[in-house]
């Protein structure tokens, strides 16, 4: 298993959108989201978007106010997972447009059925982004 979560927070460290890919208690799930939160936001751009935390590689991208983090075993490949964070936004800009806080604040179950078409149990299953939004699109047409 690669994946661990996936985290999309807001420059101020809300938690917009939380996929985890192993079991862990929910007060586990706050203290892990604080902590890594907490010390990827302190980051300058300088910095690099790898940090390890745990047992965790921690693999964080900015777009616009937004934060993708997400969390991987220790040896997964660290560019591998910067171009899933810029393929999940590819594909939610394609839906939603030029995707902000507020499209997944409105639409979080639209979020999370695109995340869980891309993954599945940790591993990266789908990249095409038609075939991630064409059950979206399904959907949208039948209400």
């Amino acid at each position: 298993m690669g994946i661990r979560f996936v985290l999309m927070v807001n420059k101020q460290g809300q938690t917009r959108l939380a996929q985890y890919y192993e079991y862990l208690t929910l007060e586990e799930r706050r203290a892990l989201e604080a902590e890594i939160v907490r010390k990827c936001l302190a980051r300058t751009d300088q910095q690099c978007s790898f940090v390890e935390h745990r047992n965790y590689k921690i693999i964080y991208r900015r777009y616009a106010s937004l934060f993708f983090l997400v969390g991987v075993d220790v040896e997964e490949n660290e560019l591998a997972i910067l171009e899933f964070i810029h393929l999940l936004v590819e594909t939610m800009d394609r839906h939603f447009g030029n995707v902000c806080e507020l499209d997944i604040m409105f639409h979080l179950e639209k979020a999370h059925f695109m995340l869980e078409e891309m993954v599945m149990n940790g591993c990266l299953i789908e990249t095409s982004k038609s075939n991630i939004l064409a059950p979206i699109q399904l959907m949208e047409k039948a209400s």
